[in-house]
């Protein structure tokens, strides 16, 4: 245990001295931090910890959910099954079945089939209420409670795809909460202008392919009308280019399961999507059967990409190229990992709010945190002498490697971390208590100094291991079911547990044994 090959010191160097670059930007101006950034890569030293709405102010956003749209959807899918059901079964009918004022709407010219019609109308439409009327007249409408509880599942399914657009890591510690029936509440720290989150979350990112229309030409279309099943649709660099594409959905962004900002083989930014299994069967058999056609990819009604297949793609996964910059690809993988809103969203609130708890909170915080650094440097300078000036040393670094990570991975810093990180600084030294008293016991039972250390590392590192392991386990259920600060008190103590283990047994135990081989000493300072 006292045997440090070369590369274990240089990289216990290494991470210290990360550790404290990371930590740094901190400590000095926000002009200065800036202008590091400037010359800085985004992994690079030169950020400093972001702290919570509590803390340092934010936004606050309140949006609607259009959940009306979210039934008219379902309505005129609806729609088309209707269709399906007459046209097979032969029944013509005029006006056709249509979407108005919350009800699918249509007549027969034959009034004497209404019976057999609505028998296959619900056959179609089993969750609808069909009523018939006067002269083969047919409405087709939700019950009120099918209307709520659809309006209640899309506000759900709003909440967690807004929380993952906004917070894909899970540690900026937005606030994402329900507000009445239909609306959501955003809290968003240290954001000034909302203006980049209302882009975020304004975007329905709803994706789907199809082919480029082989029946008709778009002149055609425009001159002659738009063929049955056929639609026509703008592009997104330029409106005044128009595709006609199939109304037929080949493949849909529910099938996503992964999409990356990436370059393609001219090194323009672009990016690369990944099908699951069913998306990939069916990605792979329309390429494989399409080869020479166009084929659409749509995003929120206008076309992203239209690119021609050369050859199959069997593997499941592409690349969608465009005239993208670098930052709209990042935030367009974003929003199709994230998947697509289930409804639009409206904004009907924003404002910049101030600091709930402000400077104050800081200050105090960080009394806590100074004055129980102190008493702990204190105690453990009194109870271990010499091994615990080294042990306190290594608390200094276990302090700025947790700066250091929340610095590096901007996790929201609120009172419940600030918390977290006092509570750490206790746990730092943990381990090497128990490691000063198993070399204690070790050293009054006889030992060489040499090998007091020596066994009281190896005797206390399976206790060390045990309990920091338990502790974690416990901080990471917290990370994966909690939510808001209580996210952000357990990201510090995972933070904290990892940090304080590498300095206990690497840090600590690398300044003992430097001291241990330049003194030489007949007995142990502890």
């Amino acid at each position: 245990m006292l045997i440090f090959p070369t590369w274990k010191k240089a990289m216990i160097i290494i991470v210290c001295a990360m550790g404290v670059l990371y930590a740094a930007p901190n400590f000095v101006a926000k002009d200065t931090v800036e202008s590091i950034q400037a010359v800085m890569p985004d992994w690079g030293p030169g950020k400093q910890v972001s702290l919570g709405l509590d803390l340092r102010g934010g936004s606050y956003l309140l949006v609607e959910v259009q959940g009306e749209d979210v039934i008219n959807e379902r309505l005129e899918s609806n729609v088309d099954a209707i269709r399906r059901v007459l046209r097979d079964a032969k029944i013509g009918y005029k006006p056709a079945p249509h979407v108005s004022g919350g009800a699918i709407l249509f007549r027969i010219l034959d009034p004497a089939r209404t019976d057999e019609v609505a028998q296959q109308v619900r056959g179609a439409a089993p969750d609808m209420v069909v009523a018939t009327g006067e002269g083969g007249s047919f409405s087709l409408t939700y019950t009120e409670q099918e209307v709520a509880a659809i309006k209640n599942r899309t506000l759900g399914q709003s909440i967690e795809i807004v929380r993952r657009r906004i917070d894909e890591s899970g540690t900026k510690e937005p606030l994402i909460q329900r507000q009445g029936l239909d609306r959501i509440l955003i809290q968003l720290p240290g954001v000034d202008d909302p203006e980049d989150i209302k882009k975020k979350i304004g975007q329905t990112a709803k994706m789907t392919f199809h082919f480029q229309s082989k029946t008709m030409t778009l002149e055609e279309a425009q001159t002659r009308g738009v063929p049955p099943g056929h639609i026509i649709v703008p592009s997104a660099d330029n409106p005044r280019n128009k595709y006609l594409i199939e109304k037929r959905v080949i493949v849909s962004g529910e099938n996503l399961i992964d999409a990356q900002s990436t370059f393609d083989q001219n090194n323009m930014p672009a990016v690369s999507f990944r099908f699951d299994a069913v998306g990939a069967q069916k990605f792979g058999k329309a390429t494989q059967e399409n080869v020479d056609r166009v084929f659409a990819i749509v995003l929120d009604g206008k076309i992203i990409s239209a690119p021609v297949i050369r050859t199959a793609i069997l593997g499941g996964s592409g690349q969608i190229t465009g005239n993208f910059t670098s930052e709209e690809t990042r935030d367009l993988s974003v929003l199709l990992r994230a998947g697509a809103l289930p409804a639009p969203l409206e904004v009907i609130e924003e404002r910049t709010v101030g600091a709930g708890l402000g400077q104050d909170s800081i200050e105090r915080g960080m009394e806590a945190s100074i004055l129980g650094l102190i008493l702990v440097l204190i105690f453990m300078v009194l109870a271990y002498g010499l091994f615990g000036s080294l042990a306190d040393v290594a608390l200094a670094f276990n302090i700025a490697l947790i700066l250091g990570a929340l610095s590096l991975f901007q996790a929201t810093l609120t009172l419940p971390g600030i918390a977290g990180i006092v509570l750490t600084i206790g746990m730092a030294v943990d381990a090497n208590v128990l490691i000063f008293e198993r070399i204690r016991e070790e050293a009054r039972a006889g030992r060489t100094p040499v090998n007091a250390i020596d066994a009281g590392y190896k005797r206390a590192i399976t206790t060390i291991i045990d309990a920091n392991l338990t502790t974690f386990i416990a901080a990471l259920l917290l990370f994966i079911f909690g939510a808001g600060p209580v996210k952000g008190f357990s990201v510090t103590l995972m933070i904290g547990i990892v940090t304080s283990m590498f300095t206990a047994i690497m840090v600590t135990r690398l300044l003992v044994v430097i001291w241990v081989r330049k003194r030489r000493p007949a007995e142990l300072p502890i």
